[in-house]
């Protein structure tokens, strides 16, 4: 078992979105909610300084700082005596792989100043020694919205001096890229400036880098250009370097010529690309972490707030993105074991660490990373296939065979939006890792040409399913899982090989796999950290943003973290994941929604009853075909509108709707996430080359569908077939919400999730949450039995969390220490529960979860079980009594769903004498 810190002292999380009207402030008044429902840890999304308006975080400016938008320090240190008040702690996100590529980043600012000069010259991931002689030593900036040349011409690059720093920029809408100071003395020389401040210059340009000489000169031309003739030659400069006259736009070239940057436009820029961003966000850049003093840089001010008690946690951002993960991990995890002793001796235990990490199946964390675990997308996926039915799959195919030529099987899906985005988004990262191998790889007898090596490069990344291999990594040492996934890559990369591209291929994975210890020259370092940096953004793009709106055979399913191929997951393989977690990461967190979920936990919960009625569904789909006739009167194509479909079924709202502006408001999200869903599978549109006409057709379409007079049948048909699996639906979120509260981990609660959950992808999912209700709902909380007879409110699912977390939250030993043991169902309706032990001290903890919940009857006025049901459980012999955390016991314990109650059991039994 890998070793623990901080997890036992977290036992629930609450994930909080800032920004969108949530502020630190905002977040202190809800403490006292979130400790009525049983949180021990308030989970904040990232709070550092980010770019001005950013809606998330992640695009970090500064990270010395709390972000103005949210509050300061001050507000940060409310909410920690808050929290510490009602025996609370804080989880922080943090971001060390990237930041903003912006100009209120000011270490990107300085790079770009002074170059390969700057202080922060390899702060970031940038090649500067690049084949092509132009960009040797310069950034590209592909920030233009069009083409260089078009820009300079249409004068839209202009030449400006910033009273505040002292530095000119040339300005171009809302960016803007400093000149280097070096170049200075020829700008002012045009317009008289005085001759000591051209001495300054001079000599500025002499040192050719930052310093005390540099400093000087700045202040000196802030002081003049605060003079009327300061002034006056400002304006005359940026009329001399004008883009739009021949003289100006001479002279604005040759200024360019001499920046430790080059400009491009958005659409061509990226395939130069020489610095490494975040998936293909040009805006973001990413940090060379590994560097100890960017290492500090990044996490000092965090550190700072872990020791004096006002963060208890850290959240890792794109653990993958890193260049050696491990050893990052391990020197994260000796700055804060140093710390602890120094934290005050008020809080809650402090030095939890989880890390966002996209796990294939079989595929673990590796063991030299001292983590407690990920942030739970392994968890939703197992969680979310054991409660469908496999046995859906064959007519759930048939049914997506049917909709016309691109209704391919998963596999040949991924593929293609492989081979498009290693053609069209990651095409200077994949010509960067190509020209990196072929300069490693000998060639003596000229047996193959250079340009051989990108049709065997891209035939093995076509094949490679998981984010990245660690050779690179010094600290992990077993590299066992690698090379076993790296050669499943190659072997089925070989089928489509020539025999010459095979013997190359055995080249690529010799350097690929190469070691620290086997010395290997710089130059296959790079390559090996070039290939395990694409890999990562190739998966995650390839299928989350790509397949998972291409392949829609069951949406619930296409999940991240999850393999939309496999459609159900048996009850044994769901214990043996829940048992390997106990036993390697017992306190990693269990997530069913997430800032970056597709869609809600319970959107998924009721769509995954889809899997146990699949000849029902065919039919209404083809009945719907027939009759709305998207096709043959404009509008989607059959694909997407089976997503449509399925989209509205999954958030399809269990009230009427109260008025038109209810109704137009759900209009607005489904068109809102069908145009995003549209671009991202990039078959008819795309975010760089939208298609409006086939856009407006589909939005047209919703239109026509959504119309209570033009498709009253229609909105009948679906009210009618929501109505009919909603209970279903909801039971199965109520199975997912109790196993995610008792199976080993720390439960993780996304807000606004304990009611229910039917948002859409961002933006849906980040809308601000209702809490005043919620707040109402605990304040007025009810019996389990009471709730669930107005399930439609959600409060069932609330009074469900708040009963089992504060049992958790008095009895935390049985969830950290506690046995997991699967509990064997005998019976004709076996298959409908999933029944496990958690015993320790005396205490023994029975949940017996519904699976398949169709097949039992569920009643629409309160979730209760429909009929008789042949399913008992094989318990140990336990004496005494057991009672219920939800309510009343049922007459026998080892038949726990009984006619007339709701399909959950939790039981909890206190051995004599204890």
């Amino acid at each position: 078992m890998n070793s623990r810190h901080g997890g036992p002292s977290v036992r629930a999380t609450y994930r909080l979105q800032f920004r969108g009207g949530m502020t630190l402030d905002g977040a202190t008044a809800l403490v006292p909610q979130l400790a009525r429902l049983g949180i021990s840890h308030l989970y904040a999304s990232p709070v550092f300084a980010a770019t001005p308006g950013s809606t998330h975080g992640y695009d970090t400016i500064r990270h010395d700082r709390i972000d103005p938008a949210l509050g300061d320090e001050a507000a940060l240190a409310r909410l920690a005596a808050r929290l510490h008040a009602h025996g609370m702690g804080l989880v922080m996100d943090i971001v060390p792989n990237h930041m903003a590529a912006d100009a209120h980043n000011p270490w990107w600012m300085d790079v770009l100043t002074w170059g390969r000069a700057s202080l922060h010259a390899n702060w970031f991931d940038i090649e500067w020694d690049v084949p092509d002689p132009d960009l040797r030593g310069r950034v590209v900036l592909p920030f233009l919205d069009r083409p260089f040349d078009d820009a300079l011409t249409a004068g839209m690059l202009a030449l400006r001096h910033d009273g505040e720093s002292g530095l000119f920029f040339i300005h171009h809408h809302d960016h803007r890229f400093p000149l280097c100071p070096t170049g200075y003395a020829a700008l002012l020389a045009v317009v008289d400036a005085p001759g000591d401040l051209l001495a300054a210059f001079t000599t500025v340009a002499m040192r050719a880098g930052p310093g005390r000489e540099a400093d000087a000169a700045l202040d000196r031309l802030r002081q003049w250009v605060a003079t009327g003739a300061g002034r006056v030659a400002m304006a005359r400069i940026a009329m001399l370097h004008d883009g739009t006259g021949l003289s100006g736009r001479a002279r604005l070239v040759d200024v360019l010529a001499g920046q430790a940057w080059q400009l491009a436009g958005w659409r061509d820029g990226a395939l130069r690309l020489n610095w490494r961003r975040f998936f293909d966000i040009t805006g973001l850049v990413s940090l060379s972490i590994e560097r100890e003093e960017v290492f500090d840089a990044v996490h000092d001010y965090v550190l700072s707030l872990y020791r004096r008690g006002l963060v208890d946690g850290l959240r890792v951002d794109h653990i993958d993105g890193l260049g050696a993960p491990a050893i990052y991990c391990q020197r994260l995890r000796a700055r804060l074991d140093a710390l602890t002793p120094d934290r005050p001796r008020d809080v809650l235990p402090g030095g939890a660490v989880y890390v966002e990490k996209i796990l294939i199946a079989g595929e673990k964390i590796p063991a030299a990373w001292p983590v407690d675990g990920t942030t739970g997308y392994d968890f939703m996926d197992q969680v979310s296939a054991v409660l469908h039915d496999p046995d859906g799959a064959t007519v759930l195919d048939r049914l997506w065979a049917g909709c016309g030529p691109d209704a391919q099987p998963l596999g040949p899906i991924v593929q293609a939006a492989r081979t498009y985005l290693l053609e069209h988004v990651f095409c200077a990262e994949f010509g960067h890792l190509a020209t990196l191998l072929r300069h490693c790889l000998p060639d003596e007898d000229g047996s193959w040409a250079a340009q051989d090596m990108r049709p065997v490069l891209a035939c093995l990344l076509l094949h490679f399913r998981p984010y990245r291999t660690y050779f690179g990594d010094e600290a992990v040492q077993d590299h066992a899982a690698d090379r076993l996934m790296l050669d499943a890559a190659k072997m089925a990369a070989r089928q489509t090989m020539t025999g010459e591209q095979a013997m190359v291929v055995e080249d690529v994975m010799r350097l690929l796999s190469a070691r620290p210890e086997q010395a290997p020259p710089p130059v296959m370092r790079r390559a090996q950290l070039a290939f395990e940096h694409l890999t990562a953004p190739l998966a995650a793009k390839s299928l989350e943003d790509t397949a998972f709106y291409r392949y829609v055979r069951l949406l619930s399913r296409n999940e991240v973290g999850s393999d939309p191929a496999i459609l159900g997951l048996p009850v044994a393989a769901f214990h043996a994941c829940c048992k390997s977690r106990q036993e390697q990461f017992p306190h990693a967190m269990l997530a069913t929604a997430t800032h970056d979920h597709k869609r809600g936990e319970d959107a998924r919960a009721r769509l995954a009853v889809l899997s146990a009625m699949p000849v029902e569904w065919e039919r209404q789909v083809h009945d719907w075909f027939a009759h709305n006739g998207a096709v043959g009167r404009g509008g989607p194509d059959r694909i997407d509108e089976l997503m449509l479909y399925q989209t509205l079924v999954g958030t399809w709202p269990l009230k009427p709707f109260a008025n038109e502006a209810e109704r137009l408001h759900f209009r607005r999200r489904i068109q809102q996430w069908q145009t995003k869903a549209l671009r991202e599978a990039k078959r008819h549109t795309g975010w760089i080359s939208p298609d409006t006409a086939y856009e407006d057709a589909c939005t047209g379409f919703v239109d026509r569908l959504l119309d209570p007079v033009a498709s009253a049948a229609f909105l009948r048909q679906m009210a009618g077939f929501v109505g009919r699996i909603a209970p279903a639906g909801a039971v199965n979120g109520l199975a997912q919400t109790l196993l995610r509260l008792t199976v080993p981990g720390v439960p993780d609660l996304y807000q606004g999730c304990d009611l229910w959950d039917f948002s859409l992808v961002d933006p849906d999912n980040r809308a601000p949450v209702n809490f005043d209700y919620r707040a109402g709902l605990l304040e007025h909380s009810t019996s389990f039995a009471a709730a669930a007879a107005e399930w439609r409110t959600g409060r069932v699912k609330q009074d469900m969390i708040r009963r089992i977390l504060a049992f958790r939250q008095n009895y935390p030993d049985l969830f950290i220490y506690g046995t997991y043991e699967p509990v064997e169902i005998r019976g004709r309706d076996r298959v409908h529960a999933i029944a496990f032990l958690r015993r320790h001290g005396g205490i023994s903890l029975l949940v017996v979860a519904p699976r398949l919940p169709s097949a039992l009857g569920v009643q629409a006025a309160d979730l209760s079980v429909g009929h008789d049901v042949d399913l008992g459980l094989e318990l140990p012999r336990l004496h005494g009594p057991w009672h219920s955390l939800l309510g009343d016991v049922p007459r026998q314990v080892t038949h726990p769903f009984t006619r007339g109650q709701v399909p959950l059991a939790c039981l909890v039994h206190h051995a004599v004498g204890e």
